[in-house]
């Protein structure tokens, strides 16, 4: 399971870094998927599988969805049509499917061999969620708040001024 676990935290520094270098939005989007399936597969192999699926539904899921669409929200025109054309060739998704691929493999090998894992703490999914109602329920609103702004702020850096005549 170290193995697992140090080749999983490589490709997460790998795709996070190659998403933090990328120049073109969508390539930068595609490995920070990777990287978040990554730290999800850290957290499967360190006994928190419930960890592992809110990262995966939450993140690689809803967060994504939220920075595709406002990055669809800006990328409005024509231009941009054919612009993204040529950008999404086959070549592109090399780096992220051999990424996915390697964490794939890990997670098969992870399932494989899961009696020899750590054991943690089991934990139901109703105490994870008294603990962020309960006592950090103002953190939770706080963060909702904030993906609030960010999606009014892409609104309206998206949004066509009219002309004027």
């Amino acid at each position: 399971m170290a193995t697992t676990f140090y080749a999983a935290a490589v490709i997460a520094v790998i795709a996070t870094a190659l998403a933090i270098t990328q120049k073109n939005v969508v390539h930068g989007l595609l490995y920070l998927i990777v990287s978040l399936l990554a730290v999800a597969l850290i957290f499967f192999v360190l006994g928190a599988p419930f960890v592992a699926a809110l990262e995966v539904i939450i993140y690689a899921g809803a967060i994504m969805v939220l920075f595709v669409f406002v990055m669809m929200l800006l990328n409005l025109g024509p231009q941009t049509v054919e612009q993204e054309r040529r950008w999404l060739t086959p070549r592109i998704w090399v780096g992220p499917l051999v990424l996915t691929i390697v964490l794939l493999a890990e997670l098969l090998y992870a399932l494989a061999s899961r009696g020899t894992a750590t054991t943690g703490l089991v934990v139901d999914p109703l105490q994870i969620g008294i603990e962020l109602f309960g006592r950090y329920a103002i953190a939770v609103e706080l963060a909702s708040m904030l993906l609030l702004a960010g999606l009014i702020g892409a609104y309206h850096l998206g949004r066509r001024q009219p002309e004027r005549s």
